[in-house]
């Protein structure tokens, strides 16, 4: 079995590549059992553990596991790890151990622009990020390979991490401040993206413009929420897929207020890159896009990633 740490796993997933490969594996399908949630609780410490298999007519198989502990940013470390196991799907036979938290956080991104590239304006221009995790500094190279990004704002609920990730991403060239007025900036924004771990609503819907796209890809359980309700009314919505309604806090909470009907939904990423259902219509409406993530996202990442490192199956 073949071990390949972040460098190994990170050159293989340019976006330039994920994202296709993310549109081809939703057209396409594979089979996804529901992921396995557990919560641990341990010395007074909380965390969530999925457990998220799959596999492919390609003959790949794939389980991620992956651990989050929100409260891990109180002592400087990461609220998520992850680990990703590759197998042969004739055989389960082992073929590599990968690093998880790469491919969580690149096919994130990946799902966040490849939902943009139906739904955001083809001239979107101005991204604002919420969030300054592994998922956010990803967000600007993910969506600049599918639209022409050339300001980025970012907004954390610490400054300080804000300030590190803008002056990250100036270090690459970007046009990238940090912000403290969440309003204003998300007034601006063409493209809002919230890659966040919050339990409280961030964005609120009178602040989002005509035209604006909304992306919400860091909440996966009832309890996480980055959207207040009002941001789902008079908005076409679509989801990664039909988990999210069970999933997503911010869903939930929107079905509950009435702003946001459970058949109210535009559509699914599948259906998008299937040409079932259309993407944006029309210039001025505003879109929201909520992700609760998908193993077929790590399987169709992770075979990327066996490809470049160990060649292409026979």
């Amino acid at each position: 079995m073949k071990i390949l740490d972040a460098a190994d796993t990170r050159s293989a997933l340019d976006f330039e590549r994920l994202v296709p490969a993310l549109h081809a594996a939703f057209a396409e399908g594979m089979t996804v059992p529901a992921r396995h949630v557990h919560q641990i609780e341990v010395d007074g410490r909380r965390g969530t553990v999925l457990v998220m298999p799959a596999w492919s007519e390609a003959g790949f198989l794939g389980i991620k596991t992956i651990n989050i502990y929100p409260s891990n940013a109180q002592e400087g470390l990461p609220g998520l790890h992850a680990t990703y196991l590759l197998y042969d799907a004739r055989t389960g036979v082992p073929l590599a151990s990968m690093d998880g938290n790469e491919i969580t956080s690149r096919r994130t991104a990946a799902a966040a622009a490849l939902g943009a590239s139906f739904l955001a304006r083809k001239d979107a221009r101005r991204l604002l990020v919420l969030g300054a995790g592994r998922v956010a500094r990803c967000l600007p190279a993910a969506f600049a390979s599918v639209r022409p990004i050339e300001r980025v704002e970012v907004w954390n609920h610490r400054p300080s991490g804000a300030a590190a990730m803008a002056a990250e991403l100036r270090s690459d060239d970007w046009k990238a401040e940090a912000v403290t007025d969440l309003e204003a900036a998300v007034r601006n924004a063409d493209i809002v993206s919230c890659a966040t771990l919050a339990t409280e609503p961030l964005v609120q819907g009178t602040w989002l413009g005509a035209g604006s796209h909304l992306d919400l890809i860091g909440s996966f359980t009832p309890q996480m929420k980055e959207a207040s309700p009002d941001c789902f009314a008079q908005a076409r919505t679509f989801v990664d897929t039909d988990e999210a309604l069970q999933k997503s806090g911010d869903l939930l909470d929107a079905m509950a207020a009435g702003s946001l009907r459970r058949d109210g939904i535009a559509g699914t990423l599948a259906e998008l890159c299937r040409g079932a259902r259309p993407g944006r219509v029309a210039e001025g409406e505003r879109t929201v896009f909520k992700a609760v993530g998908t193993a077929l996202e790590d399987l169709a990442a992770a075979t990327l990633v066996w490809q470049a490192n160990a060649g292409p199956r026979s």
